[in-house]
């Protein structure tokens, strides 16, 4: 998504180069821009800390007069010890992408170098959380479904709820929708050339003629495989179970539960 609105916003007549997509959107955990609303160095891992900077971050990120900031963020839309992870009043819009559980904990687990076992107990708990590193602080996940109803039930601000696989099977159709909520007028042709140089066998290309910055030292490369279904073949019958029982509510709701 981040990788079809550049290449939108732009109207390039090439693909853009995955490792530029970071000049169209910051993320909300990046360690350094923790750092310098703090004006030092701090300890990422210390979560209390770093939550209670999280409001002087938001803040500096739409103090810039930009007309829109896009914001990439892993968190749940809700609190975590009391602070707001997703305030209103920073926010205009969301644009939510969901995947269906069964095909998302596979990369997740690639992703975190976790076994299949290990991540779909990270995805069915409600205290899930990716831990900081050198360069993220903490980030709030919850359980996929605590994710799932955080966002699309959200409360100050619309959001725009897409499917993955509605991106993969109809993506004009899918991509408009992004455009439409953000208020962009969707050209035929610049809609297609964006839909085409952000596609899974485009970025594929880019990341083995140069790796991702963004990719986890965990796995090889960042992108995999991008279909959907694949869970049949590689997720054992019992973890299936698991992730049907704990998210029933939420993928019946989103069509996942009888895929």
């Amino acid at each position: 998504m981040r990788l079809f609105l550049a290449n939108y916003l732009m109207n390039a007549k090439s693909p853009m180069p995955i490792n530029q997509v970071h000049r169209f959107g910051l993320g909300d955990s990046i360690v350094h821009m923790y750092q310098r609303v703090a004006g030092k160095e701090i300890d990422a891992k210390n979560s209390t800390l770093t939550l209670t900077l999280r409001d002087k971050v938001m803040r500096g990120i739409v103090a810039n007069n930009a007309d829109v900031n896009f914001v990439k963020t892993h968190n749940f839309c809700g609190p975590a010890f009391g602070v707001e992870l997703i305030e209103p009043k920073y926010t205009r819009l969301g644009i939510y992408i969901m995947r269906n559980p069964l095909d998302m904990v596979l990369s997740y687990a690639k992703h975190f170098g976790l076994s299949n076992e290990e991540a779909v107990h990270a995805i069915c708990t409600s205290t899930n959380a990716n831990a900081a590193d050198e360069k993220t602080v903490w980030q709030f996940l919850g359980s996929w479904s605590d994710h799932v109803k955080t966002w699309t039930e959200a409360k100050g601000f619309p959001v725009c709820v897409l499917r993955y696989e509605d991106m993969l099977e109809k993506p004009e159709e899918t991509f408009s929708e992004a455009l439409a909520a953000l208020g962009i007028p969707a050209e035929k042709e610049r809609l297609q050339r964006a839909i085409e140089f952000s596609s899974f066998k485009e970025l594929q290309k880019q990341e083995k003629q140069k790796q991702f910055v963004e990719r986890s030292p965990h796995s090889e490369n960042f992108f995999n495989k991008g279909s959907s279904g694949h869970w049949k073949e590689e997720l054992a019958p019992e973890l299936v179970k698991r992730i049907r029982q704990s998210n029933k509510q939420m993928m019946k709701r989103y069509g996942y539960y009888s895929v």
